[in-house]
This record gives C-alpha cells, structure tokens and sequence, in this order.
C-alpha cells in the first residue's frame, strides 16, 4: 500500500479515534503525517506507534499561535501540504433550557472557529492539487436531545466546503466534508458515566443503524482516504455520508 507515497499530511486531533485510525492508514499508504492535538504525552505515544513518518506538535484549535507553529513547523522541514485534515472536534451535550455562554462558545470555538483558522492558517503551505477534509456528524443532519450547539456548529461545515471549494478553485484544492454516523470510538466512554452506560449508548445507536452496528474507525478511515487520494481528483464541495445508512433510509 503506497497510494499517498510522498504526500504530506496534516491531521488534528489525531491521537484517537477516527483521527488515529486515519493517520494509521495515511502512514501505512506511505504519506509523512503531522499530528497536531492537545495533550503532549498522548502525542509523544501517537507518533512513537506510527514510526518515522510522523511528527507531532501540540496545541490547540483555539489558539491562532499554536496553529502558526503547528504551519511554522511543517515549512521549517521544507514540506508543502497535499492533505488537510480538520478533524478535532467538541462535544458539548446540554439541554436547551441548560445551555450556556460558556458550553455554547465551547463548542463554535472548536468546531467552526478552530476549524476555519487550521484552513485559512494551511493556505501559504497548500500544493495545488491538495485535498482539505472536514470531519462533521450525523447530528448536522438530524435531530438528537441536548445537541443544540454542538449541532449548529458542526452544520456550518457544509457551508464551509462549499464556499472555499469556489474560493480555491483556481488552485484546484478539493475540499469537503465527511459525515460518519456513530463509531465505537473511546469519546462514547469519556461521555458516560460507567462502562455500562456506554455499552446501552452503543446497543442504543446500533438500533438506529440499518446495519446493524456501529462504524469502526478504520472504516471511517477508508472513506478519509478515499477523500485524500487520487480516486477523489473529481469530488468537491461534496458531504460524504459514512453513517451505515442511518441518515439515508
């Protein structure tokens, strides 16, 4: 598997999850990966396990210097990028009638703000040619409880692929979104309680999902790679639904 051989990636919040299962798929396709996330020693463990072709730096969405070093880093190794992909996200889960200054920033903060800084701040270091991937959810699609800002703030991604596809087309960056449908990832136990809640939150989306299960995050991943690969030259401003049907049917 050598299908990104020589391409140049940058992944946030890629230290779990989709985010992890993707850089391990991007290395394995032979691409040089820059995982971009919060917490140092998650990190350091990240790029330890995926081996000479990645690199780390930490920071945060929310802070435009930690996104000019996350860029400042990449230019000072003489690399230009072919793959971006936004993928750090926010979860913020509140009852409308609970709902904050506080937990509504968190999540536009993270989600919209965050996300259209990584881009804009990526665009002197971009090939021509390059592929910019959105990672959104089902819930930007449909109704769920206590989703309210977190939901919102996930929908303007749409807009935002479409929108920047026009602006960029004259450099030919394909950028859209993918919208994965519930993934056993480990953020279902950081969002319960007890490892038996989170196994009825799973029994609960599997329900839900004309498959009959959740996605695995290397599923999820093959459509990422899909998106960054030479397959996608002809796809942009497009929402990639990887969601088992769950939104289709």
């Amino acid at each position: 598997m050598q299908r990104l051989q020589n391409k140049i990636a940058v992944i946030t919040g890629g230290t779990s999850g989709i985010g992890l299962a993707t850089a391990q798929r991007f290395v394995a396709e032979r691409a040089f990966v820059y995982i971009f996330a919060r917490h140092q020693e998650e990190l350091d463990q990240t790029v330890a396990s995926l081996g000479a072709n990645s690199a780390g730096v930490a920071g945060d969405v929310r802070k435009l210097e930690d996104l000019d070093r996350l860029y400042a880093r990449v230019a000072a190794d003489g690399r230009k990028l072919d793959i971006l992909l936004a993928n750090v996200g926010a979860v913020d889960s509140v009852k409308l009638a609970d709902v904050t200054i506080d937990s509504f920033n968190h999540n536009f903060e993270v989600n919209a703000r965050g996300l259209l800084f990584t881009v804009q701040k990526s665009l002197p270091l971009m090939n021509n040619g390059a592929s910019i991937i959105l990672t959104s959810t089902i819930a930007s699609l449909r109704g769920f409880p206590v989703r309210s800002a977190y939901a919102a703030s996930k929908v303007a991604l749409r807009s935002y692929a479409r929108t920047w596809t026009m602006e960029l087309k004259d450099r030919s960056i394909r950028v859209n979104t993918i919208t994965p449908g519930p993934c056993g990832t480990p953020l279902i136990d950081a969002q319960e309680s007890t490892p038996e809640a989170a196994a009825a939150t799973r029994a609960k989306h599997a329900a839900n999902i004309p498959l009959g299960r959740m996605a695995r995050s290397e599923e999820i991943a093959g459509a990422m790679f899909f998106l960054a690969s030479e397959d996608n030259s002809f796809v942009a401003g497009s929402e990639l639904l990887v969601d088992g049907g769950m939104c289709s049917v």
